[in-house]
């Protein structure tokens, strides 16, 4: 027996039988149920399960009329809104597969999201349709968009309707200007309205647990991004399990500001709530004081989140008018919780903050903490229907209580492996006794206990806020850069962020002296994802090299640890 047994809820089995079903029959089953239930709140409107349900087939009729069938894939990108949540289920009712690209991605970023899962349409909002179709444009005819679908603000918006007194605080600031609809070299640009204009004949679901439905990426250590096949059995599983997990009822009220093209806000917050029947608080980017707001105005019941957004409400001036008291649920990851915030958490509310770890390859949760026994700045125990351990990462011999090692893991949520690249999946895992472990690459122990601390990387990573960096991806991208000779990415601390991007750069001979920090940093803001992007570049004349040739980034990085003031965060 594990050690963690004697803190497994007492209410919970240890392995769960999630549906065998669709993901797309989550929704379907919900709104035969609770038809007039909020399912999504935004802005002071609502829609009901059945609105929701009908605008999701509606969609997916206009995908089936320009060609989507069951397999394709379909590009999503988008913030959250509830344009996101109809398009997700419209994939899925089609049995395609959801591409979920991050909304901050710019163009010479989205080309791979195009090219790479060969997807032929797409659905974003009017704000992106630009970058988006400039990415497709700049690729061969035969990898283009054919057909993109675009929503406006306006198409799910009438302040007038929302009534001003459900509006949360500034909410201008979510504005966006009515746009012109962008052109495409080689397709067809569809507005949102007219999508849903008319319903139109659907085919049968025929999607068993085991066809693929979301392709989310993540970068690595070196290259582009990989895509991480998903079956409807692995999301499934955490959609249900994360129900359970928190006490899930059809009476939640979910705080969705983590985002949705993520693996956790898609599948922690987005198909759990649409498993239990549950209401949806949308929030498109964080704002603490809107935050405070909304958890007050709705009730909000649940939320999860990344560490720094509880840092930022409490430190709110507004904290003391905000009334907090309906939370019973709080937890996140991404980060680990300052002790001193989870305590004032504990104090003040009555919050348990429950911290978890997971992965894009896990579908979000493999550990979490039980919400009645949650350690701080700890991963948690193995989530439901896991077995995780930690091995020897040369040897992958396991390792004795205490010791540090890699984390393994294996479980019904584990996908299925990278898209395209039988090379990475085989390096990802190994089997031992029959059973498939995946290779984390996060270097951590088990206590006494049972529970999961983390102690290392094996993969170079920055973590920013929540955000993982990849130096590979951002130096690649930063070669692009005509004054850039060489460029080397490492992570420098930050007290709020915990870590932020820097730079370490040597110039070209030709632009010696001619390109300034600020320089380099604005075109980085044009070229890649904001959290990407350096907030420190510093230039040298060479970067340190071994033998092979090989930059040896660990040195640039240990002199930047050592140089860092004493008691930085």
């Amino acid at each position: 027996m594990s050690a963690h047994a004697a803190f497994w809820p007492k209410r919970l089995p240890a392995a769960i039988s999630p549906p065998v079903t669709s993901l797309w029959v989550n929704l379907e089953i919900s709104a035969k149920r609770f038809p007039d239930k909020k399912a999504l709140i935004y802005m002071g409107q609502t829609w009901s399960y059945d609105q929701l349900l009908v605008q999701a087939e509606t969609l997916a009729g206009h995908l089936t009329q320009i060609g989507v069938r069951k397999g394709d894939r379909v590009v999503l990108n988008m913030q959250n809104c509830p344009q996101l949540v109809i398009a997700h289920f419209a994939i899925l009712r089609l049995d395609a597969v959801v591409v979920p690209v991050n909304p901050m991605n710019r163009m010479e970023e989205l080309k791979h999201y195009i090219t790479d899962p060969d997807a032929r349409v797409a659905i974003t909002t009017a704000d992106l349709a630009p970058e988006l179709a400039a990415a497709s444009d700049a690729l061969p005819t035969e990898q283009q968009l054919q057909h993109l679908v675009v929503t406006q603000f306006t198409d799910v918006f009438d302040p007038v309707l929302a009534g001003p007194e459900n509006l949360p605080p500034h909410w201008h600031d979510w504005l966006v200007p009515i746009r012109p609809l962008p052109s495409l070299a080689q397709g067809q640009v569809h507005a949102w309205s007219d999508a849903l204009a008319q319903k139109r004949p659907l085919p049968e679901v025929t999607a068993i647990s085991t066809d693929l439905a979301i392709l989310p990426y993540t970068s690595g250590t070196t290259g582009l991004p990989k895509g991480c096949m998903h079956p409807h059995a692995t999301v499934m599983h955490n959609a249900m399990a994360g129900a359970l997990w928190g006490n899930g009822t059809p009476e939640n009220v979910t705080l969705a500001v983590v985002p949705m093209f993520h693996i956790t806000g898609m599948v922690s917050v987005m198909h759990t709530s649409i498993y239990l029947g549950a209401s949806l608080v949308l929030m498109p980017r964080w704002d603490r004081d809107v935050a405070g707001h909304l958890i007050s105005h709705w009730r909000v019941t649940h939320w999860t989140n990344i560490p720094t957004m509880v840092i930022d409400l409490l430190g709110s001036p507004q904290i003391e008018r905000f009334d907090l008291t309906s939370l019973t649920y709080i937890g996140g990851g991404g980060a680990a919780m300052p002790e001193a915030v989870a305590q004032r958490l504990l104090d003040q509310f009555g919050l348990r903050f429950v911290e978890g770890y997971g992965l894009t390859e896990t579908a979000a949760p493999s550990h979490s903490n039980p919400p009645d026994a949650p350690k701080k700045q700890c991963l948690g125990i193995p989530f439901m229907s896991v077995d995780a351990r930690v091995v020897d990462p040369d040897t992958l011999k396991e390792l004795p209580q205490g010791e540090a090692g890699e984390i393994i893991i294996s479980g019904p949520q584990v996908f299925n492996g990278y898209w395209k690249r039988p090379d990475a999946t085989a390096s990802a895992f190994f089997e031992r006794n029959g059973k498939r472990y995946f290779r984390s690459g996060d270097m951590g122990r088990i206590d006494e206990d049972g529970y999961f601390f983390m102690t290392d990387r094996l993969k170079r990573m920055i973590n920013a806020s929540g955000f993982k960096v990849w130096p590979a991806e951002v130096e690649a991208l930063m070669f692009r850069h005509p004054a850039i000779q060489e460029a080397c990415i490492i992570a420098t601390r930050d007290a709020y962020r915990g870590e932020s991007v820097k730079a370490v750069v040597v110039l070209r001979s030709t632009h010696q002296g001619q390109v300034s920090e600020q320089d380099i940093i604005s075109w980085c803001r044009d070229n890649m994802a904001v959290y990407k992007v350096p907030r420190v570049v510093s230039f040298v004349n060479a970067l340190p090299k071994s033998g092979s040739g090989k930059v040896m980034w660990r040195a640039l990085q240990e002199a930047e640890q050592a140089a860092a003031p004493t008691g930085s965060a």
